[in-house]
């Protein structure tokens, strides 16, 4: 007997949410580590976030092969995003134009799709969930993070928890430009957008 999945609703109004998904999107790449928060009041499935939902329902369609860490995966998590997006969900983290992943075990940077030099668009946006982001550390455990680069005037520092450290790693990342990936942390409605141009250090 097949399991029954309690499907989520998507957007109550896709179009006017998921445009203003894409513009808060382009606003938090933009200026990196700024902390937005998304407008829709979605119901994301277990164990998604509200804004990774979101992001997932503006951006991921039939032409974009989504890739689901193993720890957030669910049956209601993938029929959400079979149903709403369309999305193939590919076995491949290096075909993925979208991946899902818990941010204590980010895979390498590497893992994902680089893109190409003439075409450094079609590499993987990787969707980060964390347990906390805040512009300032709230407790002991949260990571500060330290940005620097395009979109932002001198740095730019917040804090994170649920992050594990990957620095030397994103620094490989950067040296890929224009090719490499880029992050978009969530935590809840909050989003934090981490592209391939900015610098990152990560202290304790």
């Amino acid at each position: 007997m097949s399991e029954t999945v309690d499907l989520k609703p998507g957007f109550a109004d896709p179009v006017t949410s998921a445009q203003e998904v894409f513009r808060q999107i382009l606003e938090a790449l933009s200026r990196p580590g700024r902390i937005g928060r998304l407008s829709s009041d979605l119901d994301a499935p277990h164990p998604l976030d509200p804004a990774t939902a979101s992001i997932c329902l503006a951006l991921v369609d039939v032409d974009t092969p989504l890739w689901i860490a193993p720890e957030l995966r669910s049956p209601g998590a993938e029929a959400f995003l079979k149903f709403h997006c369309g999305c193939p969900i590919t076995q491949n983290p290096a075909d993925a134009q979208f991946a899902i992943v818990p941010g204590d075990r980010l895979p390498e940077p590497g893992t994902f799709n680089q893109g190409d030099p003439a075409y450094p668009e079609t590499s993987t946006t990787v969707i980060v969930q964390v347990a906390r982001l805040d512009e300032k550390p709230t407790d002991a455990s949260e990571q500060i993070l330290t940005l620097t680069g395009p979109g932002i005037e001198a740095e730019h520092v917040f804090s994170v928890s649920g992050l594990r450290t990957f620095t030397e790693e994103w620094r490989d990342n950067c040296a890929l430009f224009p090719c490499g990936v880029d992050l978009v942390l969530t935590a809840g409605d909050k989003v934090v957008g981490l592209p391939r141009t900015v610098v990152i250090t990560q202290t304790a």
